[in-house]
């Protein structure tokens, strides 16, 4: 079996990217999206995203994107500017093979080498098992359910809420850079 392999994503993998997350809408739980995304607003995603430079990575196998993942802000205001949320997508072909692990450990290396100090996970359902046990995996700590947050295929949905301090955490203050705000309101 070939190895998966980890790159920075390109605009070029919209596509592909976009064919992974079209079933995560249409037939799962991991997104409260009722309708999948065209192509061009997940080109205007990733842009968005990459743009504001938070780490965006794709796994190939045997050259074929399947899956991808990436960091973002978890919230807009100011005072946030130092948590990032995680997203990670795989393709159902792939899933089960490790990929996830791979791709969540990249974001939260670029994710810490950038500054960052907490990684928040907001798992979409509580039966989403693979997700709680990946992050779990990955040293995340459980904070909280927000019970029937959402409503898709006929039944509530709760968001799980994970974390994983970053660096060093929360035990010092960040270094606080001119400019270090992406994605920000101010």
């Amino acid at each position: 079996m070939a190895k998966a392999t980890l790159r920075a994503a390109t605009a070029s993998d919209v596509a592909a990217i976009a064919a992974i997350y079209r079933p995560a809408v249409l037939h799962g739980t991991a997104s409260f999206e009722l309708d999948p995304p065209d192509e061009p607003e997940m080109l205007r995603r990733f842009e968005a995203v990459s743009g504001a430079g938070y780490p965006y990575f794709v796994a190939e196998l045997d050259g074929r994107v399947v899956g991808y993942a990436y960091a973002s802000a978890y919230r807009t205001r100011p005072a946030y500017r130092f948590t990032v949320e995680d997203s990670v997508y795989i393709g159902p072909e792939a899933q089960g093979k490790g990929i996830g692990a791979m791709l969540l450990r990249a974001l939260i290396e670029a994710s810490t080498a950038k500054g960052y100090r907490l990684m928040v996970a907001v798992i979409g359902d509580s039966r989403n098992f693979a997700s709680i046990a990946l992050h779990r995996s990955a040293g995340f700590t459980f904070c909280g359910t927000i019970h029937s947050v959402g409503y898709k295929f006929g039944r509530w949905l709760d968001s799980v809420i994970m974390e994983l301090p970053l660096g060093e955490g929360d035990r010092s203050a960040p270094a606080v850079t001119p400019g270090f705000m992406p994605g920000v309101q101010r």
